[in-house]
Protein backbone atom coordinates (compact mmCIF):
# COMPACT_ATOMS: atom_id res chain seq x y z
CA UNK A 1 0.00 0.00 0.00
CA UNK A 2 2.81 2.34 1.20
CA UNK A 3 4.52 1.66 -2.53
CA UNK A 4 1.16 2.16 -4.31
CA UNK A 5 1.03 5.57 -2.27
CA UNK A 6 5.03 6.73 -3.49
CA UNK A 7 4.69 5.69 -6.80
CA UNK A 8 1.43 8.28 -6.75
CA UNK A 9 3.06 11.24 -4.88
CA UNK A 10 6.16 10.20 -7.68
CA UNK A 11 3.66 10.39 -10.62
CA UNK A 12 1.89 13.97 -8.81
CA UNK A 13 5.45 15.15 -8.20
CA UNK A 14 6.51 14.58 -11.96
CA UNK A 15 3.64 16.46 -13.30
CA UNK A 16 3.58 18.97 -10.80
CA UNK A 17 7.71 19.98 -12.40
CA UNK A 18 6.28 20.13 -15.79
CA UNK A 19 4.07 22.30 -14.41
CA UNK A 20 6.42 24.17 -12.94
CA UNK A 21 8.80 24.56 -15.92
CA UNK A 22 5.84 25.81 -18.01
CA UNK A 23 5.63 28.41 -15.16
CA UNK A 24 8.86 29.33 -14.82
CA UNK A 25 9.03 29.99 -18.49
CA UNK A 26 6.08 32.53 -18.64
CA UNK A 27 7.42 34.48 -15.10
CA UNK A 28 10.96 34.33 -16.64
CA UNK A 29 9.25 36.93 -19.61
CA UNK A 30 7.58 38.72 -17.31
CA UNK A 31 10.50 38.87 -14.31
CA UNK A 32 14.19 39.93 -13.90
CA UNK A 33 16.28 37.51 -13.45
CA UNK A 34 16.85 38.71 -9.34
CA UNK A 35 13.43 38.21 -8.95
CA UNK A 36 12.99 34.95 -10.42
CA UNK A 37 16.30 33.36 -8.46
CA UNK A 38 14.49 35.24 -4.86
CA UNK A 39 11.00 33.53 -5.75
CA UNK A 40 12.47 30.08 -6.19
CA UNK A 41 14.63 30.29 -3.26
CA UNK A 42 11.56 30.97 -1.24
CA UNK A 43 9.64 27.99 -2.59
CA UNK A 44 13.01 25.76 -2.39
CA UNK A 45 13.13 26.63 1.33
CA UNK A 46 9.71 26.66 1.99
CA UNK A 47 9.22 22.87 0.67
CA UNK A 48 12.43 21.32 2.51
CA UNK A 49 11.54 23.00 5.70
CA UNK A 50 12.37 20.00 8.67
CA UNK A 51 10.16 19.79 11.96
CA UNK A 52 11.87 22.36 14.47
CA UNK A 53 12.91 20.58 17.68
CA UNK A 54 13.19 23.80 19.68
CA UNK A 55 9.59 23.16 20.95
CA UNK A 56 8.23 21.77 24.65
CA UNK A 57 5.11 21.02 26.53
CA UNK A 58 4.89 22.53 29.87
CA UNK A 59 2.43 20.66 32.12
CA UNK A 60 0.90 22.12 35.39
CA UNK A 61 -1.57 20.96 37.42
CA UNK A 62 -2.79 19.46 41.09
CA UNK A 63 -1.19 16.62 42.34
CA UNK A 64 -3.13 13.19 41.14
CA UNK A 65 -4.71 14.96 38.26
CA UNK A 66 -2.94 12.80 36.13
CA UNK A 67 -0.59 14.54 34.16
CA UNK A 68 2.40 12.02 34.32
CA UNK A 69 -0.14 8.85 33.28
CA UNK A 70 -1.13 11.29 30.74
CA UNK A 71 2.24 12.31 28.56
CA UNK A 72 3.25 8.64 28.96
CA UNK A 73 -0.15 8.26 27.37
CA UNK A 74 0.71 9.82 24.75
CA UNK A 75 4.58 8.81 24.94
CA UNK A 76 3.10 4.78 24.30
CA UNK A 77 4.44 3.93 27.58
CA UNK A 78 2.51 1.40 29.93
CA UNK A 79 4.01 1.58 32.46
CA UNK A 80 4.64 5.21 33.60
CA UNK A 81 6.87 6.05 36.61
CA UNK A 82 5.85 9.04 38.91
CA UNK A 83 8.74 11.65 39.54
CA UNK A 84 8.92 14.90 41.81
CA UNK A 85 9.98 18.44 41.43
CA UNK A 86 10.30 18.97 37.57
CA UNK A 87 9.98 16.03 35.29
CA UNK A 88 11.82 15.48 31.70
CA UNK A 89 10.06 13.36 28.69
CA UNK A 90 10.11 13.83 25.24
CA UNK A 91 7.41 12.65 22.56
CA UNK A 92 8.35 11.33 19.40
CA UNK A 93 6.92 13.43 16.39
CA UNK A 94 6.63 12.34 13.02
CA UNK A 95 5.28 13.77 9.61
CA UNK A 96 4.47 11.58 7.34
CA UNK A 97 3.72 14.04 4.63
CA UNK A 98 7.34 15.41 5.03
CA UNK A 99 8.89 11.83 6.06
CA UNK A 100 10.73 13.72 9.35
CA UNK A 101 10.56 13.13 12.95
CA UNK A 102 11.51 15.52 15.89
CA UNK A 103 11.45 15.06 19.76
CA UNK A 104 8.58 17.44 21.45
CA UNK A 105 10.44 17.74 25.05
CA UNK A 106 8.03 17.82 28.34
CA UNK A 107 7.79 19.31 31.52
CA UNK A 108 6.01 18.20 34.24
CA UNK A 109 5.48 20.56 37.58
CA UNK A 110 4.72 18.96 40.88
CA UNK A 111 1.62 19.99 42.09
CA UNK A 112 3.21 21.21 45.26
CA UNK A 113 3.07 24.98 45.15
CA UNK A 114 7.04 24.86 46.87
CA UNK A 115 8.33 23.68 43.17
CA UNK A 116 6.83 26.82 42.09
CA UNK A 117 11.04 28.09 41.96
CA UNK A 118 11.67 25.38 38.84
CA UNK A 119 9.01 26.88 36.71
CA UNK A 120 12.38 28.76 35.08
CA UNK A 121 14.03 25.79 33.73
CA UNK A 122 11.01 24.63 31.38
CA UNK A 123 9.68 28.30 30.67
CA UNK A 124 11.99 30.96 30.18
CA UNK A 125 12.73 34.11 28.03
CA UNK A 126 14.08 31.32 25.20
CA UNK A 127 11.41 29.27 24.62
CA UNK A 128 8.08 32.04 26.02
CA UNK A 129 7.20 31.45 21.73
CA UNK A 130 8.27 27.94 21.96
CA UNK A 131 5.95 26.59 24.48
CA UNK A 132 2.69 25.37 24.46
CA UNK A 133 0.95 24.75 28.13
CA UNK A 134 -1.73 21.92 29.15
CA UNK A 135 -3.41 22.68 32.38
CA UNK A 136 -4.84 19.11 34.14
CA UNK A 137 -8.09 18.81 36.27
CA UNK A 138 -9.46 15.78 36.97
CA UNK A 139 -13.35 14.73 36.94
CA UNK A 140 -12.56 12.66 40.54
CA UNK A 141 -12.90 15.90 42.26
CA UNK A 142 -15.12 18.41 39.77
CA UNK A 143 -15.43 20.36 43.05
CA UNK A 144 -11.87 21.70 42.95
CA UNK A 145 -11.85 23.20 39.40
CA UNK A 146 -12.53 26.25 40.36
CA UNK A 147 -9.73 26.81 42.56
CA UNK A 148 -6.98 24.65 40.85
CA UNK A 149 -7.58 26.91 37.49
CA UNK A 150 -7.30 30.19 38.78
CA UNK A 151 -4.55 29.15 41.15
CA UNK A 152 -2.24 27.90 38.13
CA UNK A 153 -3.48 30.55 35.87
CA UNK A 154 -2.15 33.17 38.08
CA UNK A 155 1.28 31.32 38.55
CA UNK A 156 1.72 31.43 34.95
CA UNK A 157 0.86 35.25 34.66
CA UNK A 158 3.08 35.43 37.36
CA UNK A 159 6.16 33.81 36.32
CA UNK A 160 5.33 34.97 32.63
CA UNK A 161 6.00 38.53 34.33
CA UNK A 162 9.33 38.38 36.04
CA UNK A 163 10.87 36.83 32.63
CA UNK A 164 11.10 40.94 31.73
CA UNK A 165 10.43 40.04 28.02
CA UNK A 166 10.30 42.52 25.70
CA UNK A 167 7.22 44.55 25.15
CA UNK A 168 7.40 43.97 21.35
CA UNK A 169 7.85 39.97 21.94
CA UNK A 170 5.09 39.40 24.52
CA UNK A 171 2.68 41.87 22.13
CA UNK A 172 3.22 40.09 18.59
CA UNK A 173 2.75 36.43 21.02
CA UNK A 174 -0.32 37.90 21.91
CA UNK A 175 -1.42 38.89 18.35
CA UNK A 176 -0.20 35.84 17.06
CA UNK A 177 -2.89 34.26 19.49
CA UNK A 178 -5.85 36.44 18.32
CA UNK A 179 -4.79 35.65 14.86
CA UNK A 180 -5.24 32.05 15.57
CA UNK A 181 -8.76 32.09 17.27
CA UNK A 182 -9.92 34.28 14.38
CA UNK A 183 -8.17 32.05 11.34
CA UNK A 184 -9.99 29.36 12.67
CA UNK A 185 -12.93 27.46 10.29
CA UNK A 186 -14.87 24.85 10.69
CA UNK A 187 -13.32 21.62 9.36
CA UNK A 188 -14.45 18.35 8.28
CA UNK A 189 -14.13 14.61 10.02
CA UNK A 190 -11.16 12.60 9.47
CA UNK A 191 -13.64 9.67 9.03
CA UNK A 192 -15.52 11.60 6.02
CA UNK A 193 -12.84 11.48 3.19
CA UNK A 194 -15.25 13.60 0.93
CA UNK A 195 -16.06 16.58 3.32
CA UNK A 196 -14.87 19.81 2.60
CA UNK A 197 -12.59 21.88 3.98
CA UNK A 198 -12.55 25.69 3.64
CA UNK A 199 -9.29 26.65 4.54
CA UNK A 200 -5.68 24.57 4.95
CA UNK A 201 -5.09 23.56 8.41
CA UNK A 202 -1.71 24.39 8.65
CA UNK A 203 0.23 27.18 9.37
CA UNK A 204 -0.23 29.09 6.09
CA UNK A 205 -0.26 32.48 5.31
CA UNK A 206 -3.92 34.15 5.68
CA UNK A 207 -4.84 37.80 4.35
CA UNK A 208 -5.83 40.43 7.34
CA UNK A 209 -9.30 40.75 5.10
CA UNK A 210 -9.89 36.94 5.93
CA UNK A 211 -9.62 36.85 9.39
CA UNK A 212 -12.96 37.12 11.25
CA UNK A 213 -13.85 39.30 14.32
CA UNK A 214 -12.76 38.20 17.59
CA UNK A 215 -15.88 36.55 19.10
CA UNK A 216 -17.35 38.36 22.41
CA UNK A 217 -16.19 36.89 25.63
CA UNK A 218 -12.83 35.79 24.02
CA UNK A 219 -9.28 35.93 25.28
CA UNK A 220 -10.50 38.99 27.86
CA UNK A 221 -7.25 37.06 29.76
CA UNK A 222 -4.25 36.69 27.11
CA UNK A 223 -0.80 35.79 28.45
CA UNK A 224 0.66 35.01 24.89
CA UNK A 225 0.83 31.52 25.15
CA UNK A 226 -1.73 28.20 23.44
CA UNK A 227 -2.77 27.16 26.36
CA UNK A 228 -4.69 23.67 26.08
CA UNK A 229 -6.91 22.59 29.30
CA UNK A 230 -7.03 18.46 29.52
CA UNK A 231 -9.98 17.47 31.83
CA UNK A 232 -8.34 13.72 33.08
CA UNK A 233 -10.55 10.53 34.21
CA UNK A 234 -13.80 11.23 32.68
CA UNK A 235 -14.63 7.42 33.43
CA UNK A 236 -15.31 8.55 37.42
CA UNK A 237 -18.45 10.20 35.84
CA UNK A 238 -20.39 6.67 36.06
CA UNK A 239 -19.18 6.97 40.11
CA UNK A 240 -20.50 10.32 40.74
CA UNK A 241 -23.74 9.33 38.86
CA UNK A 242 -24.30 6.47 41.36
CA UNK A 243 -22.77 7.41 44.68
CA UNK A 244 -22.97 11.31 44.41
CA UNK A 245 -26.26 11.33 43.02
CA UNK A 246 -24.91 14.01 39.45
CA UNK A 247 -27.31 14.36 36.98
CA UNK A 248 -27.07 15.45 33.22
CA UNK A 249 -27.58 18.74 34.04
CA UNK A 250 -24.83 18.80 36.80
CA UNK A 251 -22.14 17.77 33.69
CA UNK A 252 -24.10 20.49 31.31
CA UNK A 253 -23.00 22.88 33.94
CA UNK A 254 -19.80 21.89 34.29
CA UNK A 255 -19.05 22.21 30.99
CA UNK A 256 -20.61 25.56 30.24
CA UNK A 257 -18.47 26.44 32.95
CA UNK A 258 -14.87 25.22 32.18
CA UNK A 259 -15.76 26.46 28.52
CA UNK A 260 -16.42 29.73 29.34
CA UNK A 261 -13.15 29.78 31.06
CA UNK A 262 -11.03 28.38 28.20
CA UNK A 263 -12.94 30.89 26.27
CA UNK A 264 -11.61 33.71 28.35
CA UNK A 265 -8.08 32.74 28.16
CA UNK A 266 -8.11 31.49 24.51
CA UNK A 267 -7.56 27.80 25.53
CA UNK A 268 -8.48 24.40 23.88
CA UNK A 269 -10.68 22.06 25.78
CA UNK A 270 -9.72 18.51 25.53
CA UNK A 271 -11.96 15.41 27.93
CA UNK A 272 -10.04 12.20 28.48
CA UNK A 273 -9.75 8.86 30.15
CA UNK A 274 -6.26 6.99 29.76
CA UNK A 275 -8.48 3.75 31.50
CA UNK A 276 -10.62 3.78 28.04
CA UNK A 277 -8.61 5.70 25.57
CA UNK A 278 -10.75 8.63 24.83
CA UNK A 279 -9.51 11.32 23.17
CA UNK A 280 -6.00 10.32 23.77
CA UNK A 281 -4.73 10.47 20.28
CA UNK A 282 -6.49 13.39 19.13
CA UNK A 283 -5.11 14.91 21.85
CA UNK A 284 -1.50 14.08 20.55
CA UNK A 285 -2.66 15.32 16.86
CA UNK A 286 -3.90 18.23 17.92
CA UNK A 287 -0.60 19.34 19.98
CA UNK A 288 1.19 18.46 16.73
CA UNK A 289 -0.75 20.59 14.41
CA UNK A 290 -0.56 23.59 17.11
CA UNK A 291 3.19 23.17 17.87
CA UNK A 292 4.52 22.14 14.20
CA UNK A 293 1.66 22.77 12.28
CA UNK A 294 0.94 19.54 10.96
CA UNK A 295 -2.87 18.61 9.67
CA UNK A 296 -5.60 18.18 12.10
CA UNK A 297 -9.21 17.72 10.40
CA UNK A 298 -11.30 16.36 13.57
CA UNK A 299 -14.30 18.77 14.36
CA UNK A 300 -15.34 19.95 17.77
CA UNK A 301 -17.13 17.08 19.44
CA UNK A 302 -20.12 18.23 22.34
CA UNK A 303 -22.33 15.26 21.92
CA UNK A 304 -20.69 12.91 24.16
CA UNK A 305 -20.30 14.36 27.85
CA UNK A 306 -17.33 12.30 28.25
CA UNK A 307 -15.51 12.81 25.32
CA UNK A 308 -15.66 17.03 24.43
CA UNK A 309 -13.59 18.23 22.28
CA UNK A 310 -13.18 22.00 21.79
CA UNK A 311 -10.33 23.55 19.56
CA UNK A 312 -9.29 27.10 19.97
CA UNK A 313 -11.36 29.20 18.20
CA UNK A 314 -14.35 27.43 17.73
CA UNK A 315 -16.76 27.79 20.68
CA UNK A 316 -18.67 30.85 21.35
CA UNK A 317 -20.96 32.43 24.30
CA UNK A 318 -23.54 31.28 22.23
CA UNK A 319 -22.48 27.56 21.94
CA UNK A 320 -22.23 27.76 25.20
CA UNK A 321 -25.61 28.85 25.94
CA UNK A 322 -27.13 26.00 24.48
CA UNK A 323 -26.04 23.53 27.27
CA UNK A 324 -27.61 26.35 30.04
CA UNK A 325 -31.34 24.68 28.08
CA UNK A 326 -31.63 21.72 29.58
CA UNK A 327 -30.14 22.87 33.45
CA UNK A 328 -33.51 23.62 35.39
CA UNK A 329 -32.31 22.99 38.51
CA UNK A 330 -29.35 25.41 38.58
CA UNK A 331 -28.31 28.61 36.16
CA UNK A 332 -25.50 30.08 34.24
CA UNK A 333 -24.94 32.54 36.29
CA UNK A 334 -24.87 30.68 39.21
CA UNK A 335 -21.40 30.80 41.30
CA UNK A 336 -19.81 27.23 40.58
CA UNK A 337 -18.79 26.19 43.87
CA UNK A 338 -22.94 26.85 45.12
CA UNK A 339 -23.98 24.22 42.49
CA UNK A 340 -20.64 21.41 42.37
CA UNK A 341 -20.56 21.27 46.21
CA UNK A 342 -17.93 19.17 47.87
CA UNK A 343 -19.17 16.04 49.12
CA UNK A 344 -19.46 15.33 53.25
CA UNK A 345 -16.07 13.67 54.36
CA UNK A 346 -16.33 10.42 55.43
CA UNK A 347 -14.78 9.04 58.72
CA UNK A 348 -11.99 6.56 57.97
CA UNK A 349 -13.17 3.26 59.60
CA UNK A 350 -10.42 1.60 60.95
CA UNK A 351 -10.60 -2.40 61.35
CA UNK A 352 -7.62 -2.64 63.46
CA UNK A 353 -7.93 -3.64 66.97
CA UNK A 354 -6.89 -1.50 70.11
CA UNK A 355 -3.47 -2.40 71.07
CA UNK A 356 -3.55 -3.76 74.51
CA UNK A 357 -0.66 -2.50 76.44
CA UNK A 358 0.66 -4.63 79.17
CA UNK A 359 0.57 -3.67 82.60
CA UNK A 360 3.72 -4.18 85.07
CA UNK A 361 3.76 -7.02 87.23
CA UNK A 362 4.62 -4.80 90.59
CA UNK A 363 1.77 -2.26 90.06
CA UNK A 364 -0.80 -5.35 89.34
CA UNK A 365 0.09 -7.16 92.61
CA UNK A 366 0.25 -3.72 94.51
CA UNK A 367 -3.63 -3.01 93.07
CA UNK A 368 -4.84 -6.69 94.12
CA UNK A 369 -3.01 -6.16 97.56
CA UNK A 370 -5.16 -3.04 97.82
CA UNK A 371 -8.71 -4.71 96.75
CA UNK A 372 -8.31 -7.53 99.21
CA UNK A 373 -7.61 -5.59 101.78
CA UNK A 374 -10.79 -3.38 100.99
CA UNK A 375 -12.51 -7.17 101.05
CA UNK A 376 -11.09 -7.63 104.47
CA UNK A 377 -12.36 -4.10 106.09
CA UNK A 378 -15.35 -4.74 104.80
CA UNK A 379 -16.03 -8.03 106.05
CA UNK A 380 -14.41 -7.72 108.80
CA UNK A 381 -14.97 -10.35 111.62
CA UNK A 382 -18.30 -11.03 114.22
CA UNK A 383 -18.20 -9.56 117.68
CA UNK A 384 -19.91 -12.83 118.94
CA UNK A 385 -17.53 -15.02 117.28
CA UNK A 386 -14.19 -13.08 118.81
CA UNK A 387 -15.79 -13.59 122.35
CA UNK A 388 -16.35 -17.14 122.33
CA UNK A 389 -13.35 -17.82 120.76
CA UNK A 390 -11.51 -16.15 123.81
CA UNK A 391 -14.30 -17.50 126.42
CA UNK A 392 -13.43 -21.40 125.06
CA UNK A 393 -10.61 -23.46 126.21
CA UNK A 394 -9.59 -26.21 123.87
CA UNK A 395 -10.79 -29.57 125.57
CA UNK A 396 -9.16 -32.69 124.09
CA UNK A 397 -11.01 -35.49 124.07
CA UNK A 398 -14.30 -34.12 123.96
CA UNK A 399 -16.38 -35.39 121.43
CA UNK A 400 -18.74 -33.25 119.08
CA UNK A 401 -16.52 -29.98 119.63
CA UNK A 402 -13.74 -28.13 117.40
CA UNK A 403 -10.99 -25.58 118.27
CA UNK A 404 -12.26 -21.88 118.00
CA UNK A 405 -9.14 -21.30 115.85
CA UNK A 406 -10.30 -24.06 113.24
CA UNK A 407 -13.71 -22.75 113.08
CA UNK A 408 -12.77 -19.38 112.53
CA UNK A 409 -9.87 -20.18 109.93
CA UNK A 410 -12.63 -22.87 107.93
CA UNK A 411 -15.94 -20.72 108.95
CA UNK A 412 -15.56 -17.15 107.15
CA UNK A 413 -18.95 -16.27 106.63
CA UNK A 414 -20.49 -12.56 107.20
CA UNK A 415 -24.21 -14.26 106.71
CA UNK A 416 -25.73 -12.70 109.74
CA UNK A 417 -28.30 -15.81 110.60
CA UNK A 418 -25.29 -17.94 110.41
CA UNK A 419 -23.88 -15.74 113.29
CA UNK A 420 -26.91 -16.55 114.97
CA UNK A 421 -26.43 -19.91 115.11
CA UNK A 422 -23.58 -19.99 115.96
CA UNK A 423 -24.18 -17.65 118.89
CA UNK A 424 -26.89 -20.00 120.10
CA UNK A 425 -24.16 -23.46 119.34
CA UNK A 426 -21.51 -21.46 121.48
CA UNK A 427 -23.87 -20.39 124.19
CA UNK A 428 -25.11 -24.11 124.69
CA UNK A 429 -21.51 -25.05 125.25
CA UNK A 430 -21.32 -22.17 127.21
CA UNK A 431 -24.40 -23.14 129.39
CA UNK A 432 -22.53 -26.95 129.16
CA UNK A 433 -19.50 -25.91 131.17
CA UNK A 434 -21.43 -23.89 134.13
CA UNK A 435 -22.39 -26.65 135.83
CA UNK A 436 -26.13 -27.99 134.96
CA UNK A 437 -26.88 -31.49 135.86
CA UNK A 438 -25.90 -34.14 133.68
CA UNK A 439 -28.57 -36.28 134.08
CA UNK A 440 -32.22 -35.07 134.49
CA UNK A 441 -34.76 -37.42 135.71
CA UNK A 442 -35.95 -37.50 131.89
CA UNK A 443 -33.19 -39.25 130.47
CA UNK A 444 -33.36 -41.23 127.56
CA UNK A 445 -31.12 -44.12 126.49
CA UNK A 446 -29.92 -42.89 122.82
CA UNK A 447 -26.92 -44.60 121.02
CA UNK A 448 -24.03 -42.12 120.82
CA UNK A 449 -22.20 -41.78 117.12
CA UNK A 450 -18.97 -42.93 118.00
CA UNK A 451 -20.69 -46.71 119.06
CA UNK A 452 -20.52 -46.08 123.14
CA UNK A 453 -23.96 -46.44 124.31
CA UNK A 454 -25.01 -43.11 126.80
CA UNK A 455 -27.72 -41.97 128.34
CA UNK A 456 -28.84 -38.19 126.98
CA UNK A 457 -31.20 -35.68 127.69
CA UNK A 458 -33.29 -34.16 125.04
CA UNK A 459 -31.97 -30.67 125.60
CA UNK A 460 -28.52 -31.96 124.97
CA UNK A 461 -29.73 -34.31 122.16
CA UNK A 462 -31.57 -31.56 120.00
CA UNK A 463 -28.26 -28.97 120.41
CA UNK A 464 -25.86 -31.75 119.54
CA UNK A 465 -28.37 -32.16 116.32
CA UNK A 466 -28.79 -29.23 115.55
CA UNK A 467 -24.80 -27.98 116.08
CA UNK A 468 -24.10 -31.32 114.00
CA UNK A 469 -26.53 -30.01 110.74
CA UNK A 470 -24.88 -26.70 111.12
CA UNK A 471 -21.34 -27.40 111.06
CA UNK A 472 -22.37 -29.57 107.95
CA UNK A 473 -23.86 -26.82 106.44
CA UNK A 474 -20.82 -24.65 106.83
CA UNK A 475 -18.68 -26.64 105.73
CA UNK A 476 -19.96 -27.56 102.28
CA UNK A 477 -20.46 -23.31 102.16
CA UNK A 478 -16.93 -22.95 103.04
CA UNK A 479 -15.90 -25.42 100.16
CA UNK A 480 -18.19 -23.36 97.70
CA UNK A 481 -16.16 -20.17 98.67
CA UNK A 482 -12.91 -22.03 98.26
CA UNK A 483 -13.55 -23.56 94.85
CA UNK A 484 -15.16 -19.90 93.57
CA UNK A 485 -12.09 -18.08 94.81
CA UNK A 486 -9.83 -20.56 92.70
CA UNK A 487 -11.89 -20.02 89.95
CA UNK A 488 -11.42 -16.19 90.30
CA UNK A 489 -7.26 -16.78 90.15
Amino acid sequence: MRTDERCIDLAIDKRECIVFKLLRTEIGKLLSSDEESSILSEVQKQGSTKLPSNKSVLVLGDNATGKTTLIAKLQGVENPKKGSGLEYAYIDVKDEYRDDMTRLSVWVLDGDPGHKNLLHFALNKNNYTHTLVILTVSMTQPWFWLNQLTHWIKVLSEHIESLHLEPEEKQEARQRLVATWQSYCEVGDDLDAGSPVKRTMRNSSIDEDDLLPLTDGALLTNLGLDIVVVVTKTDYMTTLEKEYDYRDEHFDFIQQWIRRFCLQHGSSLFYTSVKEDKNCDLLYKYLTHRIYGLPFRTPALVVEKDAVLIPAGWDSLKKIEILCENMNSCKEVDYYTDIITPPPSRKAVSNREIEVQTEDEQAFLARQQEIIKQSVQVRGESPLRSQASKAMPRTPGSAGQSSPKKMEAKLNTSTPGTEGVLANFFNSLLHKKSGTPATPPSAISTPRTNGSDSLLTADKLSVRTDAAAELDRLARSVKKDVDFTQSDC
